[in-house]
């Protein structure tokens, strides 16, 4: 529960203590707590004190916003993976006796600077980096709110649970709790070995950012609650890398019971590209560490994290990717939502008009149709001609429609498409082309603001009245979703399910994310037949 000593505060009993010297503090507190009720106090009350709250590990002490909301920032959900722990999943937090400060962002996980709107607000970069945080509205654990878990986007590269695009303020003032979760990126994330595997209880390795969402769901289960958050009414979202944590997430064994309900926004882990196995991930990582100069784990485990970083930054040290290791994630994901192995929830999810341009598919060269045949031609060989049919239409919007499905676009679409079909429950799909002011387009990411309800958050844009109307529909159907499973309510276009007998098919409804959103028939249909189709060379995915 939140609560709060009745003007009963530190200073108090500091200078009780100190003139009854045999009185302890737990003794006091002991007997205050048989003398004086114990408060929850209202999230307006201008005097109240800091809030605190009792999680498994100790007693947290947040911050009480001007706007009323409640804010827990920096909490640790496990312990720090640093030294031995390097590489191995997450291990429970260390309990604490004294009051601990949740009163700003903690450190960002080991990370290079890879993207420019990237704006971080956490307390510098560190291994040491398994923090969340918290926004509530709640005044205490009776409210029982719906909950959103949120993951960051950056290719599973960068980003952190501090960027403003993903403050948890605005949704928390419609009545949610929010959650960001930090998780571990890059070679500290997603690095796989044979040492690694044979050390494991459960001979498996990397995946250990997907593990750290894990642990963070079930620390929510746990704790949820004392912010004023109902544990059985838990969603989790996330864009780009965090799309794909949510895709993954809802499969995996160790997290697929915590969740309620699921929101992607542009990717999932069943797009084009094939998922190596855990023994080429492991390959992988022998390769890395013979060029790094430090062939074994504990030679590598010895490498500072600075000198780690940098040489995953190397232009030769290749991709940590998610591998199918057979523990966080048992058998290739489109297997199992074809099998309906996944979470039985409601999702909703969709992509941009633009995850990827034109010249993605064509090129610097000449905008025409022979330029658009020959990079057909060595995309798919002999097949050149079916996809040039199943992207007709002028060559502009042909390249960059089959740039974004290569890209994000096809992957989210084949995700939807088969959790309509076997899950048993609803899906509703999305389509976001509103661009930011000035831009060309609605690009990879753009939406993330809108939908978070966190435009101001944003200092490079001049935000307009309809900008801010976008956003606020937008924030609305998430909410609803968030709290109710559905994301329809009062004053918003309705937005219908995929019928489950025929998924994300042809002439199936697709929301219009624009000014003004609106429904459509999707008419994508081609593309999706076409990429289903075996590709040259191609692998189960």
């Amino acid at each position: 529960m939140i609560v709060e000593w009745c003007g009963i505060g530190h200073d108090v009993i500091h200078f009780a203590t100190s003139i009854l010297p045999v009185m302890t503090p737990a003794l006091l507190r002991t007997l205050l707590g048989l003398l004086l009720p114990v408060t929850i106090l209202p999230a307006h009350a201008e005097s109240a004190p800091a809030p605190r709250v009792q999680v498994a590990e100790g007693t947290l002490h947040g911050v009480r916003e001007a706007d009323g909301l409640l804010t827990f920032k920096g909490v640790p959900y496990a312990a720090a993976p640093i030294g031995a722990r390097r590489w191995k999943a997450p291990q429970p937090a260390a309990k604490w006796k004294r009051d601990r400060a949740a009163n700003r962002f903690g450190p960002r996980c080991m990370q290079l600077p890879l993207f420019s709107d990237m704006v971080f607000r956490s307390n510098g970069m560190s291994e040491d980096c398994l923090y969340l945080n918290v926004w509530t509205p709640a005044t205490g654990a009776k409210d029982k709110l719906p909950v959103l878990v949120y993951f960051y986007g950056g290719g599973f590269q960068a980003g952190d649970g501090s960027e403003p695009r993903y403050d948890g303020a605005s949704l928390a003032k419609q009545g949610i709790v929010a959650v960001t979760v930090n998780y571990r990126l890059g070679v500290f994330g997603f690095f796989a070995h044979p040492e690694l595997t044979k050390e494991s209880p459960h001979k498996a390795s990397g995946n250990y950012g997907l593990l750290d969402q894990a642990a963070a769901l079930q620390w929510v289960r746990k704790n949820i609650a004392a912010f004023g958050g109902d544990p059985r009414r838990v969603t989790i979202a996330g864009e780009s890398a965090g799309s794909f944590s949510v895709s993954a997430q809802m499969i995996s064994p160790l997290a697929r019971d915590t969740i309620a309900g699921a929101i992607g926004e542009s990717g999932s882990l069943l797009g084009l590209m094939a998922l190596p196995t855990l023994k080429e991930a492991e390959a992988n990582g022998q390769r890395f560490a013979q060029s790094a100069g430090a062939p074994t784990l504990k030679q590598l485990r010895a490498l500072s994290g600075e000198a780690l970083l940098a040489a995953a930054g190397k232009p030769d040290a290749g991709r940590f990717r998610v591998n199918i290791d057979g523990h966080m994630l048992p058998e290739p994901p489109l297997a199992m939502y074809a099998a309906g192995k996944q979470a039985k929830v409601p999702l909703l999810a969709g992509w941009n008009a633009q995850e990827s341009d034109a010249r993605s598919v064509l090129g610097e060269g000449p905008v025409n149709e022979e330029s658009f045949m020959a990079a057909l031609r060595k995309l798919y060989g002999d097949r050149a001609p079916d996809a040039r049919r199943a992207y007709a239409g002028d060559i502009e919007t042909a390249a960059r429609e089959l740039g974004s499905d290569r890209f994000i676009g096809y992957g989210t679409w084949k995700w939807l498409d088969l959790h309509a079909r076997t899950s048993g429950q609803p899906t509703w799909r999305y389509y976001y082309t509103h661009p930011r002011p000035g831009a060309p387009g609605a690009t990879h990411s753009a939406e993330i603001e809108y939908a978070m309800g966190n435009l101001d958050g944003n200092k490079v844009y001049a935000w307009t009245p309809t900008d801010r109307e976008v956003s606020r529909v937008m924030q609305a159907w998430f909410a609803n979703f968030i709290k109710t499973g559905a994301p329809d309510g009062a004053g918003l276009p309705a937005w219908p399910p995929l019928p489950a007998n025929r998924g994300a098919a042809n002439g199936t409804p697709v929301m219009v994310i624009d000014a003004p959103p609106h429904l459509e028939p999707s008419t994508d249909g081609a593309h999706h037949t076409f990429h289903d189709s075996p590709q040259p060379g191609g692998q189960p995915r």
